[in-house]
């Protein structure tokens, strides 16, 4: 059987289980995303560290 919470008691179970929350992020807030090209797999990194480090 399900209880029903009032939104004060949810408001405290949210509280009790999270602490406080952060500020809301106001939309001023936001930057805007710029694409990128993907990152090199790390075996490609690892190969061109072993090849430097052979000489």
């Amino acid at each position: 059987m399900a209880e029903n919470f009032t939104d004060d008691e949810f408001a405290f179970l949210r509280y009790a289980r999270f602490g406080e929350l952060p500020q809301r992020v106001l939309p001023d807030d936001l930057v805007p995303l710029r694409e990128t090209e993907a990152a090199p797999d790390y075996a490609d990194l690892a190969y061109d560290a072993k090849e430097r480090a052979e000489g």
